[in-house]
């Protein structure tokens, strides 16, 4: 009788959470989202997780419902997830990659997109982990959702000069800004780099913005098909703009005002952070009063960069060679190795995907 109750609550609160997420204004559908990956993950207003899908060519806006009570703090360390996110799949830890990592604003949890599987057959999941160590697989079967479709993403099964699919590319980043979700990524146009900008609650997407820049670590050529590898909005000079890394690793700003659809933009090159490397994921954030940006990267460790002079920075044009660096400094946080996602938790703490000998761990560090 017990378990018979047990089971009835439960089944209830997971009603009352989905009707509660369906109240949420730009959730317009009810049901099961047709995801065909899980990839870049952003929250927007309260309950509302962005959920890029690459395969698919697609941005979902899905209801996560109530959130568990035990938030992530201060000493969190979940060692092992990846196994522990298998498990819940039914698969090994070589099996899944966890793609992104994001906190959800207000509640300390965490949520990861994952794919089961390799290539694009991959199958997608949504897990979330508490401040108890609990992961669970967020039910997808009975969602609030919306889905907007992206008309110019790069064909399904086309390919760069090395064999790398550039579908894969089609949504790198995500953020949400004042009832907007930027969106970086790959086009199927001659100028294939695009950052887009589209209202929430959805309508149609447009074809982006053209973005360019001076790659100054490749002779200072301009760089056209390169996506933005991850980004972060920033005031710069009282105006806003999106701060974007690149690969091999120019860090570009891009004023938001000039992110119009159809249109082609040049960002300023404001510092080059040295070549062979790939920037994983960023955050911005104030301690003692100055504002830092953390970045991840695949070969260089994490960076807090110095935002101070970025206002009076000059753009970067002439080539920076022999692996150098120039524009705004940077110091390596030793302390901070095999980092591969990470998202503020709150004001003094982030919280990091961390590359371990017991495969992937999440944990939560103070901001440097």
């Amino acid at each position: 009788m017990s378990r018979l109750f047990s089971l009835v609550s439960l089944a209830a609160v997971l009603v009352a959470s989905v009707a509660a997420a369906a109240d949420i204004k730009g959730l317009t559908e009810s049901g099961k989202p047709d995801l065909k990956s899980a990839g870049p993950l952003a929250f927007g207003p309260k309950g509302v997780l962005f959920v890029g899908d690459t395969q698919g060519a697609a941005i979902f806006a899905i209801g996560v419902g109530e959130a568990p009570k035990a938030a992530l703090g201060d000493g969190f360390k979940l060692e092992g997830v990846d196994s522990k996110v298998a498990a819940l799949l039914g698969t090994e830890a070589a099996d899944i990659s966890i793609n992104d990592v994001a906190i959800e604003p207000g509640t300390g949890i965490a949520y990861l997109s994952v794919s089961r599987g390799k290539g694009p057959d991959a199958q997608p999941a949504i897990c979330r982990v508490d401040g108890a160590g609990q992961v669970t697989v967020l039910p997808l079967d009975k969602v609030a959702y919306a889905k907007v479709a992206l008309t110019n993403a790069p064909e399904a099964g086309r390919q760069d000069k090395k064999g790398r699919s550039l579908r894969n590319e089609a949504i790198t980043d995500l953020a949400f800004v004042d009832g907007k979700l930027y969106i970086a990524g790959l086009s199927n146009e001659e100028f294939a780099s695009k950052l887009r900008a589209i209202p929430f609650p959805f309508a149609a997407a447009d074809t982006g913005t053209s973005v360019e820049i001076v790659h100054t670590a490749h002779g200072a050529a301009l760089e056209t098909r390169s996506p933005v590898r991850t980004f972060v909005p920033f005031i710069v000079g009282g105006e806003p703009q999106l701060l974007a890394a690149y690969t091999c690793t120019p860090l570009v700003s891009f004023p938001v005002s000039s992110l119009k659809a159809g249109e082609k933009v040049r960002g300023k090159t404001v510092a080059e952070l040295g070549n062979r490397n790939q920037p994983l994921d960023m955050i911005v954030y104030e301690k003692d009063g100055k504002q830092y940006l953390l970045l991840a990267n695949s070969a260089r460790g994490v960076m807090k960069i110095s935002t101070e002079t970025i206002d009076k920075q000059p753009a970067l044009t002439e080539p920076v060679t022999g692996g150098g660096k120039a524009g705004l400094p940077y110091e390596t946080i030793a302390q901070l190795e095999g980092v591969m996602q990470l998202d503020k938790l709150n004001e003094k703490q982030a919280v990091l995907l961390v590359k371990s000998t017991s495969g992937l761990d999440l944990k939560a560090v103070a901001l440097p």
